[in-house]
């Protein structure tokens, strides 16, 4: 009787200790993460791919397929969200579907913000940094050189003929001069009247206006002299085209820098040093040469950033 006492005690104990063993499986499985050690959960992030996003066009699909190939080459897994529209990018990036993207410092300033117009570039740059850190929980890193912004482009012809170099000369000579306009850039704030505001009235020989996608056509074939641009088109990679000084910072800058979700860079801190060291890299004269090979010589984008990353690889190893 006492040896059967002791086999039927052994038994129950045996049973207990299986379902101890069960009960804590099922614990395990339904909470994973109670065994983990914040370490490993940081680890786990970490080696989530970080998805780059961009807006869609030229420009800023080249940057964005730059920023990824750094990225990849010192190791971080990278997914592609491309051709965002650029009005719901940033949408894009609070909601959490992409991670990073290329900003400009002047939309951050006016298009997001709704700040007042500032010309200083590191008071832009300062201004959004803060104000995205504070209401949006996302970091700008550091911008480059490169400055996407509202111009006046001249045929060199005749910026030679009436030694117009600044837009207060252009000024100066309006009377001589040929303006190909674009219809709502007389009337834009930003436009002809924040242009009359800074520097005076504009007497141009003759305004006419011209379909934007003309606007290079029209001063090579001398039909005008002056027309409205963007600071880095690809077609002002011609030296038939000048590119006014604004001397008297009319346009806000908008320089460009990656713009990241605070919680993805404190998993990925090498995000910061890479993509600073390619913002240094990147000035207007490099952006005007990329664009103009997508835009004018009509090469793959991917192509260019391919190679254009691989003309820079060594610069940009993290350490």
């Amino acid at each position: 009787m006492v040896i059967f006492m002791k086999k039927l005690l052994t038994v129950i104990s045996l049973v207990l200790a299986v379902s101890s063993l069960v009960a804590l499986s099922a614990c395990s499985q339904q909470n994973p993460s109670a065994s983990q050690t914040p370490d490993s959960q940081t680890s786990q992030a970490s080696t989530k791919p970080v998805t780059v996003g961009s807006k869609d066009f030229t420009e800023n699909l080249i940057v964005a397929e730059i920023y990824a190939q750094a990225l990849e080459s010192n190791g971080i897994q990278v997914s592609r969200k491309f051709n965002i529209g650029s009005s719901i990018v940033h949408t894009a990036l609070i909601n959490k579907e992409i991670d990073l993207y290329p900003e400009y410092t002047g939309t951050g300033l006016l298009s997001i913000l709704k700040h007042e117009p500032v010309t200083d570039p590191k008071k832009v740059y300062d201004i959004v940094k803060e104000e995205y850190k504070k209401q949006f929980n996302l970091v700008w890193l550091d911008y480059s050189p490169a400055n996407d912004s509202q111009g006046l482009v001249i045929s060199k012809a005749a910026s030679d003929q009436y030694g117009i170099k600044t837009i207060s000369d252009l000024q100066k000579n309006a009377d001589k001069i040929r303006f190909a306009s674009q219809g709502e850039f007389d009337q834009r704030d930003d436009g002809i009247p924040a242009l009359t505001k800074t520097y005076g009235q504009f007497k141009f020989k003759s305004s006419a206006i011209y379909d934007n996608s003309l606007k290079y056509k029209i001063l090579t074939d001398d039909k005008a002299d002056v027309a409205v641009a963007y600071t880095t088109e690809g077609q002002l990679v011609d030296p038939k085209f000048v590119v006014l000084e604004d001397d008297k910072h009319v346009w806000p800058p908008y320089n460009l820098a990656p713009v990241v979700s605070q919680s993805v860079l404190s998993a990925n801190p090498k995000i910061e040093t890479v993509l600073n060291k390619v913002s240094t890299l990147i000035d207007s004269k490099t952006i005007i040469a990329l664009n103009a090979k997508v835009d004018v010589e009509k090469q793959e984008y991917k192509t260019v950033a391919a190679d254009f990353f691989k003309s820079i690889e060594s610069k940009v190893k993290a350490a």
